[in-house]
């Protein structure tokens, strides 16, 4: 299967912050956004996979900023490495004030998604080849950041994320 390069799932997308997404506050909702996230980052894992794909895991999301009604929000998604029949797509998000021309990082965040065949079956995925330093950087984290999904989900037993524990090993060592 032809490898392909992060670039090629890239996807940008923008929702306006209406009356209807937010709270008393005038605050996007957190479970608004999640949603738009998921969106965002369905798309990129598709135009990687080639496939229908389906949400396996949504990592910690923190809200770092609040966004507020009118703020324009910006997604940007991009797988960050293949495995077998998933991938795992990082996503950061930006609110930004039209009117007053500021524009912050609110979020980032990880999901997983898995690869279906038209029967729903699991699919493997091409493989993803990073092609600049961060992309490479990122590339190489996944493995620990999926080997710390499976123990928190209990499909991977602690001692057996080897990844993880060189990185725990090595920082002692120090």
């Amino acid at each position: 299967m032809k490898g392909k390069a992060p670039q090629e799932s890239y996807t940008i997308m923008n929702e306006l912050v209406l009356p209807n997404d937010t709270n008393t506050l005038n605050n996007l909702m957190g479970g608004r956004l999640l949603h738009w996230m998921d969106i965002a980052a369905a798309i990129s894992a598709q135009k990687h996979c080639n496939r229908i794909v389906v949400t396996a895991s949504v990592d910690n999301v923190s809200f770092h900023h609040p966004i507020k009604l009118g703020d324009v929000i910006t997604i940007e998604a991009k797988v960050t490495r293949a495995f077998n029949t998933s991938v795992e797509v990082r996503m950061d998000v930006f609110a930004e004030n039209i009117p007053s021309g500021t524009k912050v990082k609110s979020n980032e965040a990880y999901y997983t998604f898995v690869a279906l065949d038209q029967n729903g079956r699991t699919i493997p995925v091409p493989p993803l080849e990073p092609q600049t330093a961060d992309e490479i950087e990122l590339f190489e984290g996944a493995l620990r950041r999926r080997q710390l999904r499976l123990i928190l989900g209990g499909k991977m037993k602690p001692d057996d994320a080897t990844e993880l524990k060189a990185l725990f090993f090595a920082a002692q060592k120090k």
